[in-house]
This record gives structure tokens, C-alpha cells and sequence, in this order.
């Protein structure tokens, strides 16, 4: 998707949005985002040139809407009215919800409150039109606000360096999990950086954004002419000028992947099997319509009696079939490798469906030299029934294992590529694992002989999970018993108790985000750029909607519990589970507020100034806190609205609020003092 920003403007729509939207087309965008739900004329004429349109619900976002409850209710209205009308418009393909909750106020009001909030309105839009594609715009700053429920991940980013740039979308695929990335904001001040210089940012960017498998890249903005409850003149973030007329950012634009067919690495995908006859066609068919070229593909056929063989050979002639008698999945798979012919060996399981571009993505994983081995996420289809549903959405599926944003610890062996040399630098996989464990083992083996994995966010399989809850159980039944092996053969890589001691994080296919128990790294007196988050447990996939119900909720809870017991057990005949580590309550007790006007706009930043000049101290990174002086501790927000004014939310404990007034020099309060009420759990629970 290339898409760009359009309005609001002063003065409202233009009359005809055929010059500028023809003139988008031209250009090769194939999408326009809005800040507001879309009249239907413009929905028209963006049909009649090929244009997709995401509208943005407009709501007070940037005040403490659960104080102001109302505030709310009227972004539910105006979500319901404005999809009456245009929910089913061929040219409407999505709405975002909200876009960029300040931190502070994320922070004031409680991050897992408002990631509800947010997962609210997208159940709410999904009802109405469940047709259409729901996501929240989110920014750095509040990383851990994504919602669950989301259609995609949407970030705006503003890093006018390149190196950065491409740095930040390799952590923002982790942070989407499985979902697509979007970047739905992105652009430079020409007023500031020059004509030229703009063009040169926004065509770089539109580059990596290809590069690095985002899903789109949304630019900002149209038009020079920008309308935020008065015109914007002191910045020109456009394409165009407020004339009208086209600038260097605009004529230069190219929507292009860069080419990376110099020194052609040709490839060997090898399946192993065993009894798969029911599920082999499907992946095979998918790798016959893999993109690219350049690779040869064979079949391991480890011992079957259903007619694995038989039926690979008679309907998939093209692939090389190798025929064992049973031996393991570790010795299958050596045996792939002992007659590929490729420089490099791609390994995916038989009920596993690559996608097209797997080769593709891969091959260029390898070209860039930094890995020996590379691989992807495995991605389970949608579920058909109730029980793949809560097996899907269950702890101990294949999973990737970072050590930061592009460096793999571990890659699951049904997405799992490497080059000739470093397999036989390592001796394959050890035959001892006949059914798993074989690739965490090779993982481990490469880099203990000074190999890098690489991770890349396009190269993905399909891996149908197992179909029932029994056999889900099962398979974790026989990972522990490999868990076993591997405790035998890398006791250092194991606590006493005999959980693996990883170095990166797990990834468990759901978007990164707040929960119950997180930890968020604000940085001091919360002004971090970038705000980190700490979870106990790998980000999971939630229930698929379609299945959500009683019966499929009781099961997932049922299936976490059993899950790790059962692994446990296999492993080293016990239940026992390491006890949660108890977490030091972050707020200090009962709090009093009060919130400051300022019509002319001073914000938290101004009064937390003056504290910090009169010897206060900046809290911690995880405090709930900003600044705190002799017990008395102080946490600040400021609303954000159209016009100059603003209305600065100030929380204390320890102290009356009153003196904290008049040392911050507060002429104009409300709400003061006021009660918290149920609003308490919201804030000291994160």
C-alpha cells in the first residue's frame, strides 16, 4: 500500500477532489489516509481513480476520557453514524480509531485501561462493519498501547535518518507480532530541511519501507495546507505546496524493491514427511508457486504406510524424492541435505504452506552476508473450528527467539534456511531427536561456532497447527521428552529446574503489548522518546473473533494451565513451575488532584519545571511518578485540544495539594480536590 494523508484543510474539502486525486494516481498511490470518517463524495471520486481510503475517527483522545466519560460516547456515535453510511463504499478499506494518545496522559490514565478502550472501539467497528480493516495509529512513545484486536500494526514515525530508520521497522515487526506493519505516518518539513533534502528523506524511506516488508507506507502529508483548529503556517510538511504545485518530494517518488539478483544463491527446500499423504499436497503446491526461481525441491519420505511416497511421485513428479525406512525427523532431514544441490538449505515441514516470496525474501537475507542462517515467522491460517481456535491461541507453538531486532537465538526447523558450508561445519542435526528439539539443538550448535541467524519479518510459512486439543496435547507431550535430550546435552543452557535459559526474548505471534503484570520503562519523569516494555510471559495470539466464545474461553484457560505442566513433566518428571516473582507496588498509596487551565498554553513540561528548579527530583524509569521531594510525590498529564489553551492534570501523594498549587503558581483550577474513586485500580495497577 502507498498511500498518503490528505487534510483536514482550511476551509474544509475542496469542491472536486479530481485534480488532486488524479494526481495522486499519477504518482503510484493507491491509498489516501484521513484524520476523519469520509462523506461519501469523496469516497466516490476516489473510486473513480483507483484509490483506497482509511478514514480516522475523530474523538477527544488527547484528555482523560475516563474522567470524561462522555468523550467516549461520542467517538461510539460518531463511529456508528459515520459507518451507517459509508461502510459498505467499495473504496472505504479501513478506519483508524484513534491516532497518537500522548504518553503522559497513557501514563496518568493507565495503559491497560486505555489499550481497552482502544480494543473497544475496534470490536465496536468490527460489528458494524465487518468488512473493513480497524487499526490504531500508534507512535514510539507508547509502543505497549497496541491493541490486540487490531487488524494491523500502524506507527507514525518521524526518523529522518536512514541507519534508524530501517532500525526501528526490523523492532516494529516484533512489536506487530503476527499481524502486517503499516506505517501510517511519515514526513519531513520542507520549510526546514529544504525542497531538495525533503525529496531525498521521503525517497530513501519509501525505499526501506519496501525493503523491510512493511505492508504500506503512508506519507505526510498531501498539501502544505493543514487545519488544526486553526491553519498551520509555521511548517510545510506537503507534497504539494499551498498553491497547489507539486514539489521535488512529490516528482521524485518511486515505488520500487530494490534488486537483489547479483551472486544468485540457488537454493534446496527440503520436506520431511512422515504418514503426511493428506497434508504433503498442499505444501508442495505452495512451493511450486513460490516466486524467484533458483531452487530445487525435495521430498523425505521418513518411513510412511499411508502412500506418502507413492502419492508425491505420481502428482508431483518435478520434486526429488528420497525414500527411507523410519528414522527420525533429524536424520531425514541429513539426508535431504546429503543430495541437495543447493548453496543454501531451506527446511519447512509438510504441514507447513511458504509463501510466495519465501525464497525471495530469504535469498536476499543471504546476499547481505551477516547470516549463515535465516528464517521467519510460521503464521497459523484462521482457524475452522473452536478447538484450532484455542490451540492457536496456546502457549508453546514454535517460536522465534530474539537477541535484539534482526539476530535470532533460535529459528523453528519449519522455516529454517542455512547455507551448505555452516550445516557441515556443525555436522547437521544430531539423529538422537527423531520428532523435536533437533532444531533448537542445530540453533545452539551454530552459534556456539560463532555463526549469526538472522530474522526476517517477510519470510513466513503457513504452519497448520495441530487439530484438537488432545493432539495439541501430545505434541507438548513429546516436547518435553526432547526437552529432555536437550537438557541432557546442553545442561548449561537449563536452570535447576529445568527451564531453558534463553538469552533473547520469545516471541509467541501476538502483538507486544500492556498487560496486568508488564513493566513499562518510562524514562524519567516519563519523557522517554522510545518506551520499552518488560512482559513475564511471551506476547500470545488472542482467541480468533469468530470463535470467541464461553465454551473456547474455558478451554485456553484450561490448555495454559496443563500446557507447561505437561512439558514439565515430560522434561523432568515434575510439576513444579517457577513462582511468579512478586512485583514492588510501584504507587505509593492514596492521591489527591487537581487540574491547572492555561489559556496560554503552558503544559506539564512548564510545571514540572518549576518543581525541578525549586530541588525536586526526577523520578526513575518505571516510577508511576514524575518528580518527588521530601515524601511528597508528583505525577502530571496535559490535555491536549484544538486552539492555544490547555488543562494540565496534576496527582499528588503526601502532601495538600493545595501548597503543590501555589508553588506551581496556579491562578485557574478545577476538579480540586477531587476523589478517585473507582479510577484508582486504573492507574495503580500498572
Amino acid at each position: 500500500m502507498n498511500a498518503v494523508t490528505y487534510g483536514p484543510f482550511p476551509g474544509g474539502w475542496p469542491r472536486s477532489f479530481a485534480a488532486d486525486f488524479s494526481q495522486m494516481a499519477a504518482a503510484g498511490f493507491n491509498a489516501i489516509r484521513l484524520y476523519e470518517i469520509p462523506p461519501a463524495i469523496l469516497l466516490d471520486a476516489a473510486a473513480e481513480h483507483g484509490l483506497k481510503v482509511f478514514g480516522g475517527l475523530e474523538w477527544g483522545q488527547s484528555a482523560d476520557f475516563f474522567q470524561r466519560p462522555g468523550l467516549y460516547s461520542a467517538a461510539a456515535v460518531s463511529l456508528v453514524n459515520g459507518l451507517k453510511e459509508t461502510a459498505d463504499h467499495p473504496a472505504l478499506a479501513g478506519v483508524y480509531i484513534g491516532n497518537e494518545i500522548p504518553a503522559d496522559l497513557a501514563r496518568w490514565m493507565g495503559p491497560l485501561k486505555v489499550r481497552r478502550v482502544l480494543e473497544d472501539l475496534i470490536a465496536l467497528g468490527k460489528e458494524l462493519a465487518p468488512g473493513l480493516l480497524f487499526a490504531y495509529a500508534n507512535y514510539p512513545s507508547t509502543e505497549y498501547l497496541e491493541p490486540e484486536n487490531a487488524d494491523f500494526t500502524a506507527f507514525n514515525i518521524y526518523l529522518e535518518n536512514e541507519p534508524e530508520f530501517r532500525g526501528y521497522l526490523k523492532r516494529l515487526h516484533h512489536i506487530a507480532g503476527d499481524r502486517p506493519l503499516v506505517i501510517s505516518e511519515f514526513g519531513v518539513d520542507s520549510r526546514r530541511n529544504g525542497l531538495e533534502r525533503q525529496a531525498e528523506i521521503l525517497r530513501w524511506a519509501s525505499q526501506a519501507a519496501l525493503d523491510l516488508e512493511t505492508a504500506g507506507m503512508t506519507i505526510y502529508a498531501w498539501s502544505d495546507r493543514w487545519w488544526v483548529g486553526t491553519e498551520v503556517l509555521d511548517w510545510d510538511f506537503g507534497l504539494t505546496d499551498r498553491a497547489g504545485n507539486a514539489k521535488p518530494a512529490l516528482l521524485n517518488l518511486k515505488f520500487q524493491i530494490s534488486d537483489f539478483k547479483s551472486n544468485f544463491h540457488f537454493f534446496s527446500v527440503i520436506v520431511c514427511t512422515r504418514n503426511g499423504r493428506d497434508r504433503i499436497g498442499t505444501c508442495l503446491r505452495a512451493i511450486r508457486d513460490m516466486d524467484d526461481g533458483g531452487f530445487e525441491t525435495i521430498v523425505v519420505d521418513d518411513g510412511s504406510t499411508d502412500g506418502s511416497a507413492d502419492f508425491v511421485e505420481k502428482n508431483f513428479p518435478w520434486t526429488r524424492l528420497v525414500r527411507l525406512d523410519p528414522c527420525g525427523l533429524s536424520n531425514a532431514r541429513n539426508n535431504g541435505a546429503a543430495v541437495a544441490k543447493g548453496e543454501v538449505l531451506a527446511f519447512t515441514d509438510d504441514d507447513c504452506e511458504p509463501d510466495r516470496e519465501w525464497i525471495a525474501r530469504l535469498r536476499r537475507t543471504f546476499q547481505e552476508g551477516r547470516f549463515v542462517a535465516a528464517g521467519g515467522p510460521n503464521l497459523p491460517p484462521k482457524p475452522k473450528t473452536w478447538e484450532e481456535a484455542v490451540v492457536c491461541a496456546a502457549p508453546g507453538a514454535p517460536s522465534h527467539v530474539m537477541l535484539d531486532d534482526d539476530e535470532a537465538e533460535h529459528l523453528p526447523g519449519c522455516n529454517l534456511a542455512v547455507t551448505r558450508a555452516a550445516f557441515d561445519t556443525v555436522g547437521g542435526f544430531d539423529p538422537q531427536f527423531h520428532t523435536a528439539g533437533d532444531d533448537v539443538d542445530f540453533c545452539w550448535r551454530l552459534r556456539d561456532a560463532g555463526f549469526r541467524l538472522g530474522f526476517v519479518p517477510g519470510a513466513f510459512v503457513w504452519h497448520w497447527r495441530r487439530p484438537s486439543i488432545s493432539k495439541f496435547l501430545g505434541q507438548q507431550l513429546g516436547y518435553g521428552r526432547a526437552e529432555r535430550l536437550l537438557l541432557a546435552k546442553h545442561p548449561a543452557r537449563f536452570s535447576k529446574r529445568g527451564d531453558a535459559r534463553w538469552h533473547g526474548f520469545i516471541y509467541g505471534g501476538g502483538p507486544v503489548r500492556v498487560m496486568s503484570d508488564s513493566i513499562i520503562y518510562h524514562g524519567p519523569m516519563g519523557d522517554a522518546g522510545y518506551q520499552a516494555i518488560t512482559n513475564r510471559m511471551p506476547p500470545l495470539r488472542g482467541l480468533a473473533e469468530n470463535f470467541d466464545s464461553l465454551q473456547s474461553r474455558f478451554a485456553l484457560r484450561a490448555v495454559k494451565f496443563l500446557q507447561p505442566r505437561i512439558r514439565a513433566w515430560a522434561r523432568n518428571r515434575t510439576i513444579f513451575l517457577r513462582p511468579e516473582s512478586p512485583r514492588k507496588a510501584q504507587v505509593p498509596g492514596q492521591a489527591e488532584e487537581f487540574a491547572i487551565h492555561s489559556p496560554e498554553g503552558e503544559d506539564r513540561d512548564h510545571f514540572l519545571g518549576i518543581l525541578l528548579r525549586q530541588g525536586w527530583n526526577a523520578a526513575g524509569e518505571t516510577d508511576a511518578w514524575d518528580v518527588e521531594k521530601a515524601g511528597t510525590r508528583v505525577l502530571m498529564a496535559t490535555e491536549r485540544g484544538r486552539g492555544i489553551g490547555n488543562r494540565t492534570l496534576v496527582r499528588v501523594w503526601g502532601s495538600d495539594p493545595a501548597r503543590i498549587a501555589r508553588i506551581l503558581g496556579a491562578q485557574d483550577l478545577a476538579h480540586w480536590p477531587c476523589s478517585m474513586g473507582s479510577r484508582r485500580e486504573s492507574w495503580q495497577s500498572i
